[in-house]
C-alpha cells in the first residue's frame, strides 16, 4: 500500500483527492494537512511514502514544508509532489533542488493523478512535457550560476555523462537503451550510479544538473 499526505489548504480540493485516491487498491490516504506547518508535523507522524504538497498555503507555505520534510533524515523515504499551476514557474527550481520528485496541475485527469503517486513511489520523476518545457524556457532567460558548474561532474565516467544528458532531455530508460544501444537494465545501472555520485534523490534532481553543467542547452537559449 502506498501511504499518501494530502497537503492542501481548500479541503474540498482534499476531499476530492482523498476519494480518487482512496478508490484504489494500492494507495491509501494516511493524513491531510491545511498549512505547511501541519504538513510537517504529520509527515514526521506518519512517515508517508508520497506527499501531495500545494505550494500557496497559509503560514509556512507548502515550498517551505517541502524543504524541511525533504531535508529530515528520519524521512529519506518519502518523496514530496507539488501540486501546481502554470503561474507558479518560479518555484520550480527552487523545489527541485530542495529534492521534490516533480509536479502535478491541479486540474489533472484522475487516471493520471493515481499513476503518478506510482511512478514517484518507484522512484523515477514527475515531469510532464508541459512543465519541463517551461522548466526549460525559464532556466535559459536566467544568468550563469557559478564558475565552472561543470566541476560536479568530475566524477562521472563519459557513459554517465551522456545518461545524465539523455535524461535531462527527458528520455525514459528504455529510451536511453534505446539511443544508446544498451539493455534497459544497463541504462538504469548507469542512472543509479549517477545518482549516487552526484548525491540527489531522483531523475527530476539530475534534470537540474544536466542544465547548470550545461550537459544540456536549451536550443533557443543561445538566441537570446
Amino acid at each position: 500500500m502506498i501511504r499518501v499526505l494530502l497537503a492542501d489548504d481548500q479541503a474540498l480540493v482534499r476531499a476530492g483527492f482523498r476519494a480518487l485516491l482512496d478508490s484504489a487498491p494500492d494507495i491509501g490516504v494516511v493524513a491531510e494537512a491545511g498549512d505547511g506547518e501541519e504538513a510537517v508535523r504529520l509527515a514526521r507522524a506518519e512517515r508517508p511514502d508520497v506527499v501531495l504538497m500545494d505550494i500557496r498555503m497559509p503560514g509556512v507555505d507548502g515550498l517551505a514544508a517541502a524543504g524541511r520534510i525533504l531535508a529530515d533524515p528520519g524521512l529519506s523515504e518519502t518523496r514530496v509532489v507539488i501540486l501546481t499551476t502554470f503561474d507558479l514557474d518560479e518555484y520550480i527550481f527552487e523545489a527541485l533542488r530542495a529534492g521534490a520528485s516533480g509536479f502535478l496541475v491541479k486540474d489533472t485527469e484522475p487516471r493520471d493523478l493515481l499513476q503518478a503517486v506510482r511512478v514517484v513511489h518507484a522512484g523515477e520523476a514527475l515531469l510532464s512535457p508541459a512543465i519541463t518545457r517551461r522548466l526549460i524556457s525559464d532556466y535559459a532567460r536566467r544568468p550563469p550560476s557559478a564558475p565552472d558548474p561543470s566541476v560536479r561532474l568530475n566524477g562521472l565516467t563519459d557513459r554517465e555523462r551522456e545518461v545524465v544528458a539523455l535524461v535531462g532531455g527527458g528520455l525514459s530508460n528504455e529510451e536511453i537503451a534505446a539511443r544508446l544501444v544498451v539493455s534497459p537494465a544497463t541504462a538504469k545501472t548507469h542512472v543509479s550510479r549517477s545518482m549516487v555520485k552526484l548525491g540527489v534523490r531522483d531523475r527530476a534532481q539530475l534534470v537540474v544538473i544536466a542544465y547548470e553543467t550545461a550537459l544540456v542547452t536549451p536550443r533557443w537559449s543561445r538566441n537570446t
